[in-house]
């Protein structure tokens, strides 16, 4: 049934006072916007009052950003790192649509599904944005008959989260995954993955890092052992989940007050998700009474087991750490998972050093883990392929790397010309094409000036400020005799060069 007049004009006024309310509370200029665009929405669907003229607000949507040039080349570098250190373990990209059908994602996160984007209804099929780039690849996996594939896919994602982007923490973010899936002896890719995480961490150097690991099958075992009903397992977990955010205390009285557990059982469960260690660890709770009761419990110690040893033999023993509160709330995990966090929490700049607004420290870097039921879900037998990836936190990653430039005061170029073209005087402008073409056709990445008559000396503070490393300097004095200056833009340093070897001398010059 559609709204009476009066019901429009009494929610204009409910929104009204709202907004005053938070204007007099001085809220976040975003929530104030958010609530004004209610108000003006409400005030459309009276129709019949001439639109009053709004000043219209230009920003980027809440939880996304623009990238600068400098900003894409920094991105760019480090997207080129990861993806060679993807291809050096034998990875093979493949890509997906941007937005899946909303059945495909439905009941694959857990409590997170909330912070899915559906997309609008247009009389077709059901659509929702992908969350991650995992549950594509499982739908991928199933629907191509696939068994063994051992891919890499960096692609955006989108989650409906609180974002904090002072953080690294966005609604739309790139996403780096490496999986390997097919039958395999246990913990051999689980380690492959374990050392990849730290192969691109040590490439990007971007400080100290610790891979915290842990077993799925543990967490239930532990859960069953401290008298947690099945039935709240994956809640639990949840809230196991968030003590890399929040204290200990907090998590309990969520545990209790929220979900229902007896305080005796977050008790038990708050003695055993402070443990950390490594394999004299392992040692220790292959021993606890509790946990020697419970087979999944022991099962997952035995994997621990196994995979510190690879992760040893891979020379990783000083980069983990065996982490009982590691939990990872999501559903589809089945056996081990994994976070990359910095040791230290290095101090993230909104928007790099041209727009410094706030500060704020980073989380995870990387995280992932065993999912062997999620691709047996998309198939109408029910056939398994056994699964295990990681993800790196691209986002992050930026956000620490632009800091550390920012504060070490490096400007990274914005393109890779090579050379510049440079005229001495007027009507030289063909000749300039000439020879800007003679370079391109040879591979060499040159530009010039798009004026007719350039100013010689704005043609070469250009290659400065630029950081161009090579300028082509010529006038008819030159031509006439079949040379050009070529000059050191750094060293000002200029030598007469024929045109038929130039191209070559540049590129001498360039590997030199």
């Amino acid at each position: 049934m559609s709204e009476t007049r009066e019901q429009i004009l009494e929610e204009i006024k409910i929104q009204g006072d709202l907004v005053r309310k938070l204007k007099m509370a001085k809220e976040s200029k975003e929530k104030i916007d958010e609530e004004v665009a209610r108000l003006l929405a409400l005030k459309a669907k009276l129709g019949d009052e001439p639109a009053t003229p709004q000043k219209f607000t230009l920003k980027t949507p809440k939880g996304t950003r623009d990238y600068s040039p400098q900003q894409m080349m920094l991105r760019q570098d480090v997207l080129d790192k990861i993806i060679a250190v993807f291809k050096k373990h034998g990875g093979e990209a493949i890509d997906t649509p941007v937005f899946e059908l909303k059945e495909v994602l439905t009941g694959k996160y857990g409590e997170d599904s909330k912070l899915i984007y559906d997309l609008k209804d247009q009389g077709g099929e059901i659509l929702s944005l992908r969350y991650d780039l995992t549950v594509p690849l499982a739908r991928y996996l199933a629907m191509s008959k696939i068994s063994t594939l051992k891919r890499y896919h960096i692609a955006k994602v989108y989650r409906r989260d609180n974002p904090s982007i002072t953080r690294g923490r966005y609604r739309e973010f790139y996403q780096c995954d490496f999986d390997i899936a097919g039958n395999f002896d246990p913990m051999l890719p689980d380690a492959e993955c374990v050392k990849i995480v730290s192969e691109v961490l040590d490439t990007l150097d971007i400080g100290e890092y610790v891979i915290k690991i842990n077993h799925r099958q543990l967490l239930d075992g532990m859960f069953e052992a401290c008298g947690v009903p099945a039935d709240k397992f994956r809640t639990i977990c949840s809230s196991v989940d968030k003590l890399d955010k929040s204290p200990w205390s907090e998590v309990r009285k969520e545990m209790i007050e929220e979900k229902g557990l007896d305080a005796i059982a977050a008790d038990q469960i708050g003695e055993y998700v402070q443990l950390s260690g490594g394999n004299e660890l392992v040692e220790t709770l292959l021993g606890d009474e509790k946990l020697k009761a419970v087979s999944s419990a022991v099962k997952g110690l035995e994997g621990m087991q196994l995979l510190l040893k690879y992760c040893n033999a891979m020379g990783l023993s000083q980069k983990i750490s065996f982490d009982l509160s590691l939990a990872r709330g999501l559903d589809y995990y089945t056996g081990v998972i994994y976070e990359c966090v910095l040791k230290t929490e290095p101090k993230i700049i909104q928007n790099g050093a041209d727009n410094a607004e706030e500060q704020g420290t980073v989380g995870s870097v990387a995280g992932g883990g065993r999912y062997d039921n999620l691709v047996g879900m998309f198939d109408a037998k029910g056939k398994q392929v056994p699964c295990v990836g990681v993800s790196i936190g691209v986002e992050r990653i930026f956000s620490v790397l632009e800091a550390k430039n920012a504060a070490a005061g490096i400007k990274m170029r914005t393109n890779e010309v090579e050379v510049y073209v440079a005229s001495a005087h007027k009507g030289l402008h063909e000749k300039r094409l000439s020879i800007l073409n003679s370079l391109w056709m040879q591979g060499i990445k040159a530009e010039h000036s798009y004026k007719l008559n350039p100013k010689l000396l704005a043609q070469l503070q250009h290659c400065e400020e630029n950081q161009i490393p090579l300028a082509i300097v010529f006038g008819d004095s030159e031509l006439t005799k079949g040379i050009v200056k070529l000059r050191e833009v750094n060293t000002r340093k200029e030598e007469d060069i024929p045109l038929s070897a130039l191209a070559d001398e540049i590129k001498k010059r360039l590997r030199g």
